[in-house]
């Protein structure tokens, strides 16, 4: 990965636009980063940092996330962007943060998203490829393949950062391990175990006590029919002794199903001798009750006889029934008949008509028919005539109507021009006076603006005043905090080795120089100053200088307003203003009032003209009708004079048509009436004739003198049924009666009935004790049952609880190991012995540097070693001295020293670290740290280390104030700070490195 170009604006101490060419050293291999403490240098790290994951080093652990440069104006960007290559493709980033910005609308700030967007380099041009933040971050990952904290150890050494692997802890340095190899997988793995262990152990005794459980219901079931085990038994011997218990138990099941069994015969044989006498018994009353029944049957045979006799008959008589209906419902009709004929022949009669036959009256009825039907047209004609007049006055008045809309419509016809015209006018007036409306509607609103502002000019500036007040007053407290910090931290460098030589002991090694001798230590001074009185004094400072950035952000904003709202007032009092406002919102009502009157206009002269559109049509539409009306009512007087002749003669001399049509049918329907009861009398009388000699045929045919004995013997079919069935039961009866007595007679059975009571007492006695037999059979075979698969359940239950036991112990093993308890001596977790394997990678590949820097003196070992009071070990660092041949820790080195074995760490770790990214090329690498604490010879080592990581093409970036390096650097980017506040960036080249 080489990066080419930053670009940076409004960011940090930057806020104009600067832009760093990094390929403009690519030529020399090395440059300088230079400045003075506070100018910028490390924002440069920052800018780059931010562009690829959004944050930056130093703030990335809490503290102020303010990205956004101080030194920005309200409308000025905040934006960085960064260029690079990795492999073959050529990539670029722009990221802005989020911040406040003044709302485009109203007063106040409104949030500013964050933005980010990253292109790449195709043909010359750059190509979108992301828009939004986290589809950049997603494309980074995939193509650079490291993440923040890698990238932070591999390509950008952070000021802070440096020497925190070398000096961290076992924990410290297992978290950046494991954020740099992604191990926290093998963490999870070792929680997944832990609770496999937990949930095998619990299995375990789940299991324990729902055997126990088992053990004592059956110990319960088999209660007392074994002696009980003595004192506390083990789990062994009561799974025996249930087992013993169940042989027990079926033991006693098979001696209770013998005696159930000789219970069973028992009763048997007891039914058998009771069922023999209680049959014998019931044939004995069998017997009796057959003698008794069949004394009554014959006593009833005479009287059965005379039923026979009766039912014959009616057999015989039955085909005259139908013959005798017949002829009762001839004499009904002829009866019927003769009432009706009497009863017309009254009525025609009383008519005042002559008595006639039925030809004369159906020839009367013929001719009044052919009347009827030439007076009903006439009839319905008569009932419209008064509708008919009252229609023809109604066409007339009608005309009369039309005539009077033509009168109007030609009255309207000469008014409509001056009308349009009086209308025309007012348009035209209202016309000129929106003209100005558009204008004094945008003079009224700058009016409005311009007197908000200037009614609030005199809070803005007491707002100003107040500001730079509280600006000056935290520009005291921040320089009084930065002297005396400074003096604090003079004074702890001044007595910082009487401060070590304090905490010498004879014969233990110096944790400077390594030496067990201490001829001379230095002295500490009357006043000593702690590094906590440092720090705290730090903190101090820092919250000083933070509440004078903020109080100068909010004094610039507070002026920025005053001035402003002076501008935007036009110099104008809120006086004259409000005058003027009101003079203008009468303008403009007026005009706005035109306008809308002009809108109602426009509307009244449209309705003019359409209405002079339509007046012709409606004028010809009103001639026309009026001429139709006017021949329809003369087409209808004409009709109704013809009806009104037509219907006064069909009336003659009735009331109405109608009137004369009614009496002719009511003599119509008289004459039908009575011819037709003539026709049905005679009909009558000779069908009842001949149902009477078919009656008397019918008797004499049945065997009967005289249809009246017929007639007699007839039954109806429910009573020849009854007789029928009396007669076949009385048989039945006699012939099954006679047929049993017969059977049981021959049996020779005694008079005297066999008594059965002492065999039914002897039955109930046998079931009794069967039915008890039972019950103890059932209870022992249920309890022999129970028991045997208790036992067969228990056994099993207890084989697996071995089984579980052991699966437990080997996970649990398994768990153990892997999270460095028990028998693991190192206590070493899984993790942390994976780990353990890279920072073994790490320390070699460092060590191939640490032993050119330090002459072959150190070299980092890693160390395994039990830490004390049980912490956790396996990833100590150590380094081995060679002048004392002991292995020393990385505290005790100097800080020369330990700026050395940080670096050479350091390179070590980023070669590591880029082989497991999937080899990675680092073509650019920035360092920004320590320099300052190397004397004169090992800052040459250090350089001429350096010097090598610039061979094969790669550019090194070191930030530093030494003046040794600025001398052996030439090739320089400087930061440096204007009289305004804020930095700018220049670029110095040189074409070679002079060591």
């Amino acid at each position: 990965m080489r990066i080419h170009r930053v670009e940076i604006e409004g960011f940090g101490p930057f806020r104009t636009r600067q832009v760093v060419d990094l390929d403009t050293y690519s030529g020399d291999g090395i440059f300088l980063i230079a400045g003075r403490t506070g100018a910028g240098k490390s924002s440069i790290l920052d800018a780059i940092c931010f562009a690829l994951y959004g944050t930056a080093p130093r703030y990335e652990d809490g503290g102020d996330k303010r990205l956004r440069s101080d030194h920005a104006e309200p409308e000025d960007r905040t934006q960085v962007a960064l260029e690079f290559t990795n492999g073959d493709r050529t990539w670029r980033i722009e990221r802005s943060p989020e911040f406040f910005r003044p709302k485009k609308r109203g007063e106040g700030v409104t949030p500013q998203k964050a933005e980010a967007r990253m292109f790449e380099r195709i043909d010359g041009e750059w190509v979108g490829r992301a828009a939004r933040p986290v589809d950049v971050a997603n494309l980074v990952e995939e193509e650079i393949g490291l993440t923040q904290q890698q990238f932070l150890q591999v390509i950008l050494l952070a000021q802070g950062r440096f020497a925190r692997f070398l000096l961290a802890d076992v924990t410290d340095r297992q978290k950046l391990l494991r954020t740099l190899f992604g191990t926290k997988r093998f963490e999870e793995y070792e929680k997944a175990l832990d609770e496999r262990r937990k949930e095998a152990l619990a299995r375990v005794e789940h299991e324990s006590q729902a055997l126990i459980a088992r053990l004592d219901h059956a110990a319960g079931i088999a209660g007392d029919i074994l002696a009980p085990l003595d004192g506390d038994p083990s789990l062994p011997d009561r799974i025996g002794w249930i087992g013993r218990a169940a042989l027990r138990a079926r033991h006693l099941a098979e001696e209770a199903d013998a005696a159930q069994q000789q219970a069973a015969r028992a009763l048997a044989e007891a039914e058998a001798v009771h069922a023999e006498r209680t049959s014998q018994r019931e044939k004995q009353q069998r017997r009796d009750a057959a003698r008794s029944t069949l004394a009554s049957l014959e006593a009833d045979a005479a009287g059965i006889a005379e039923l026979r006799t009766e039912r014959d008959a009616a057999h015989r008589a039955e085909p005259v029934r139908a013959a005798q209906d017949a002829a009762r419902r001839a004499l009904a009709t002829l009866h019927t008949a003769n009432d009706t004929l009497e009863a017309a022949g009254r009525a025609w009669v009383g008519a005042g008509e002559d008595d006639l036959d039925a030809t004369a009256l159906d020839a009367l009825v013929a001719e009044a028919q052919q009347r009827i039907g030439a007076w009903r047209p006439l009839r319905d004609t008569e009932v419209r005539l008064e509708a008919d007049a009252r229609a023809i006055e109604a066409l007339r008045s009608q005309a009369a109507e039309a005539t009077r809309r033509l009168e109007t419509l030609d009255a309207r016809a000469r008014a409509l021009p001056d009308e349009r015209a009086r209308i025309q006018d007012a348009i035209s007036r209202a016309d000129v006076a929106m003209a100005t409306r558009d204008a004094l509607a945008a003079q009224v609103a700058a009016l409005e603006a311009q007197l908000a502002v200037a009614r609030s000019i005199d809070a803005l500036l007491a707002a100003q005043k107040d500001a730079f007040a509280d600006l000056q007053r935290a520009k005291n407290r921040k320089d009084e905090a930065e002297t005396h910090h400074a003096d604090l931290q003079a004074r702890r460098f001044a007595g910082m080795a009487g401060e070590l030589a304090a905490e010498l002991i004879d014969g233990e090694a110096c944790a400077v120089c390594g030496s067990t001798s201490h001829p001379a230590p230095a002295e500490r001074g009357d006043d000593p100053v702690s590094a906590d009185d440092v720090e705290q004094a730090d903190r101090a400072r820092r919250a000083a200088v933070a509440a004078y950035e903020s109080a100068n952000t909010a004094y610039v904003a507070a002026d920025r307003a005053h001035a402003d709202a002076l501008k935007d007032s036009g110099g104008r009092s809120a006086e004259v203003l409000a005058t003027e406002l009101d003079a203008a919102r009468a303008e403009l009502a007026a005009a706005r009032k035109a306008a809308a009157e002009k809108e109602r206009l426009g509307a009244e002269r449209a309705a003019l003209d359409a209405e002079a559109q339509r007046h012709d049509a409606e004028r010809a539409a009103a001639i026309a009708e009026r001429s139709d009306l006017e021949a329809r009512a003369t087409a209808a007087a004409a009709t109704l004079k013809k009806d009104r002749a037509a219907v006064a003669d069909a009336r003659g001399e009735a009331v109405s048509v109608a009137a004369r049509i009614d009496a002719e049918q009511r003599l119509v329907t008289l004459a039908t009436g009575y011819a037709e009861a003539q026709r049905e009398a005679a009909r009558a009388e000779k069908t009842a004739v001949e149902a009477g000699d078919a009656l008397q045929a019918a008797a004499q045919e049945a065997g009967f003198a005289d249809p009246a004995d017929a007639i007699a013997a007839l039954r109806d079919a429910s009573q020849r049924a009854s007789l029928e069935a009396r007669i076949r039961e009385h048989e039945t009866a006699l012939g099954a009666t006679r047929s049993t007595l017969l059977e049981l007679e021959l049996e020779m059975l005694p008079e005297e009935l066999v008594d059965t009571a002492e065999s039914g007492a002897a039955v109930d006695a046998a079931r009794a004790a069967w039915v008890d037999a039972v019950k103890h059979h059932t209870t022992a075979a249920e309890r022999a049952l129970t028991l045997e698969g208790a036992t067969m359940r228990i056994e099993a239950a207890h084989a697996e609880i071995a089984d579980l036991a052991r699966e437990a112990a080997e996970i649990k093993r398994l768990a153990d190991t892997v999270a460095g308890r028990a028998n693991n001596s190192k206590r070493m977790k899984l993790e942390t012995f994976v780990l353990a394997a890279e920072l073994e990678e790490i320390v070699a590949a460092a060590n191939i540097r640490l032993a050119e820097m330090s002459a072959d003196r150190y070299r980092l070992q890693h160390s395994d070693a039990l830490a004390a009071r049980g912490a956790a070990s396996g990833l100590g660092l150590e380094v081995m001295d060679q002048f004392t041949g002991r292995a020393r820790s990385a505290q005790s080195l100097s800080g020369g020293e330990t700026f050395l074995a940080s670096l050479a760490l350091a390179l070590g770790l980023a070669e590591v670290v880029t082989g497991r990214a999937g080899g990675i090329r680092l073509d650019t690498l920035f360092i920004d740290e320590g320099f300052g604490s190397l004397d004169a010879e090992t800052l040459d080592t250090a350089m001429r280390t350096l010097d090598e990581l610039r061979q094969g093409g790669r550019t090194v970036g070191v930030i530093s104030h030494v003046e040794a390096m600025k001398e052996q650097i030439p090739a320089q980017l400087r930061v440096e700070q204007t009289p305004q506040g804020w930095s700018v960036v220049k670029q110095d080249h040189a074409v070679a490195l002079v060591s």
